[in-house]
């Protein structure tokens, strides 16, 4: 995949995250586990925390309030779609609020189930943070310039170089 990155500009940037819903409870954070890479620019995290990591510098932590449509943009009702029952037929305890990964277009997808008729399953393909708004808090941990195979590949790659064929 070529992207649209500056080669001159073009950094991976390394960095731990806190992540609030709206609501003040909590989605996800990095914890004591090694730090989040990613190239900037290619779209590998989302919009808002894509632009706060570019704007700091190494050491620097930064709470950031992003809105839903720089995050995982709004819900699109049309996402939600009826299913028929069998296509779970294998999954125990289905209830409303399950969510489930499925095989997309595009790969490996969450769905969430909504309502569970006799034939049929009514499922949610947005994101599950889709027109919610988040807060992170991120600390920047290093940044290093990119090298020309991260820019061609766009994403960044880990100590090993590349790990994928």
């Amino acid at each position: 995949m070529r992207t649209n990155i500056d080669e001159q500009a073009a950094r991976v940037v390394s960095f731990h995250y806190t992540v609030w819903r709206d609501d003040g409870s909590e989605v996800d954070h990095s914890g004591d586990a090694s730090p989040m890479l990613v190239l900037l620019g290619a779209g590998n995290v989302i919009a808002g925390v894509d632009r706060a990591l570019a704007q700091m510098q190494v050491g620097e932590m930064r709470t950031v309030e992003i809105a839903a449509q720089d995050a995982y943009g709004p819900r699109d009702p049309a996402l939600r779609q009826r299913v028929p029952r069998k296509t779970f037929a294998k999954v125990r305890d289905l209830k409303p609020g399950t969510q489930l990964q499925v095989r997309g277009p595009q790969g490996p997808q969450v769905v969430t189930v909504v309502k569970i008729g006799a034939s049929v399953i009514d499922v949610d393909f947005n994101h599950p943070l889709a027109g919610v708004d988040l807060r992170f808090e991120l600390r920047l941990v290093d940044e290093r310039p990119a090298t020309t195979e991260e820019i061609a590949h766009g994403h960044a790659h880990g100590p090993g170089g590349a790990q994928h064929g």
